[in-house]
């Protein structure tokens, strides 16, 4: 029982590990020994918890959008206590400073959408799922009329994202991220004002 503990243990913080790492170094910058020794295990004891680097790529890709997910409820949640909508609140916390400074921390998919496409079929799923997910989360959040725009705010949520990351944490990076909450909030948020960014 304390055997298995520990490797349930020791999978969590291999997973934790690669999950930081894909963010801040991207899937090439994923080395299996890097990883092992981050969470502080031996190299060698990385196939008693994954078959293969794509078994454990696919894995952090899941884990780094339920923590990126996670994070992002928490500022959501601040936001509605504000007195914002729903869907002010999701926007305003994913084009948020804290979101644009935290690329190890934040959104997988804008981290590394552009190398998704090169990976295995594997870790091509998991990032499926992601996107499926913040569809989902997206279409929820949208008047109902809307619903069938979420591609299209996903994709400028994600793409504005990536644009502010490329200029820098700096005045235009952010003017990149205003810009896209005001054409989304214009657009969609029929519920009035409580901005705060």
């Amino acid at each position: 029982m304390a055997t298995s503990r520990r490797k349930e243990q020791s999978h969590e913080r291999i997973v934790d590990a690669a999950a930081r790492a894909i963010r801040r170094g991207g899937y090439a910058g994923v080395g299996v020994a890097d990883i092992m020794k981050e969470a502080g295990l031996t190299h060698g004891g990385f196939y008693a918890h994954f078959p293969s680097r794509d078994a454990l790529l696919a894995a952090a890709m899941e884990r780094a959008g339920q923590d990126g997910a996670e994070r992002l409820n928490q500022a959501m949640a601040r936001r509605r206590a504000e007195g914002a909508s729903a869907l002010r609140a999701w926007v305003e916390s994913y084009l948020g400073p804290a979101h644009l400074a935290g690329c190890e921390t934040g959104c997988p998919l804008a981290a590394l959408a552009s190398e998704i496409p090169r990976q295995s079929e594997g870790v091509r799923e998991a990032a499926a799922g992601r996107v499926e997910r913040l569809l989902d989360t997206i279409r929820r959040l949208l008047p109902a009329s809307a619903g069938e725009h979420a591609a299209a705010v996903l994709s400028t949520l994600v793409g504005a994202l990536q644009l502010a990351r490329a200029l820098g944490d700096n005045d235009r990076g952010r003017a990149v991220l205003a810009s896209a909450r005001q054409s989304i909030l214009d657009q969609y948020d029929h519920e009035g004002p409580a901005a705060s960014h």
